[in-house]
């Protein structure tokens, strides 16, 4: 398994994905051999210099434990990495849909934990591992680290990041549910973790066919209107992020704390809970 790149950055930047391309070589994604760095840098754009957000420190000390403590269980690392990597980060949305900065975290900054958690184990079927070069640079529900800020800011319910572990400790959840527009619903998310969590579903079949279901079901029923949300004050995300300058390290051993929002409204959440699981009883599952 490859090391860190020589040369890592001190601060975040933009690095477009065409500059980005040249260095995904066939020794990265195989997790041979990783780039010096050096070359890279010289295609980043910098972020701004009196933010602190764009520390790279923190990043790498987050991953760096993350290879330590979930070496026998890569997969575990999702659920404890999310919450920790949007609490370290404070990005507004719009800051976190420019594919330019993963790009740099993945490439530049923490080339060897994508390897390290992407690279597929060798079977008697595949001996040739590889990882996806959709793990650097791809889309923001396959990205290496989009996928995890992403589905932090969606599954945490105001500043409670409890429900983002149950989310992210389902693979299956990730792939099937977080590119669907439903879910940036909030009393739909935290619909679907509480079946995760009463064990109503469970396996990858049981959640796609629910996923399924419910996209089918949103064509004629308006969740807004069945499951309203309580409105959103920016300003509670603007206090929280310019307070990233004071703010010490996330804890490894306690959930941090997010944007001092307002959860979901509970009679939404528990409506839509029931609602979903008597969905279920018909949806399409292999199998069943």
């Amino acid at each position: 398994m490859i090391n860190k790149p020589n040369h890592v950055p001190d601060r975040l930047g933009l690095l477009d994905t065409s500059a980005a391309d040249p260095f995904l070589t066939e020794g990265l994604l195989r997790g041979e051999v990783v780039h010096g760095g050096i070359d890279v840098a010289k295609v980043v754009e910098p972020l701004a210099e009196d933010d602190a957000r764009w520390a790279v420190e923190p990043v790498r000390g987050l991953v760096e434990d993350a290879m330590h403590e979930f070496a026998a269980d890569r997969a575990r690392a999702d659920a404890w990495l999310a919450p920790r990597l949007h609490a370290t980060l404070r990005l507004t949305r719009r800051e976190a849909a420019d594919k330019r900065l993963w790009n740099h975290m993945a490439v530049a900054v923490a080339p060897e934990y994508v390897v390290w958690r992407h690279l597929p184990g060798a079977t008697a079927k595949r001996r040739d591992r590889r990882v996806a070069a959709e793990r650097f640079l791809g889309s923001p529900d396959r990205q290496c680290f989009s996928r995890l800020w992403w589905a932090a800011e969606l599954f945490r319910n105001g500043s409670d990041y409890a429900p983002v572990e149950t989310a992210c400790g389902n693979q299956d959840l990730i792939h099937s549910v977080l590119r669907k527009e439903l879910i940036d619903h909030r009393p739909t998310a935290q619909a679907l973790v509480r079946l995760l969590q009463s064990g109503t579903v469970t396996t990858g079949r049981e959640i796609d066919g629910l996923s399924v279901a419910i996209n089918a079901a949103g064509a004629t029923i308006v969740y807004d209107a069945f499951a309203p949300d309580g409105p959103r004050d920016p300003e509670s995300l603007r206090r929280w992020i310019a307070e990233a300058e004071s703010a010490p390290p996330v804890g490894r051993y306690t959930l941090p704390e997010g944007p001092d929002e307002d959860p979901a409204p509970e009679e939404s959440v528990a409506g839509l809970t029931k609602y979903f699981a008597e969905l279920f009883e018909t949806a399409p599952v292999r199998g069943r």
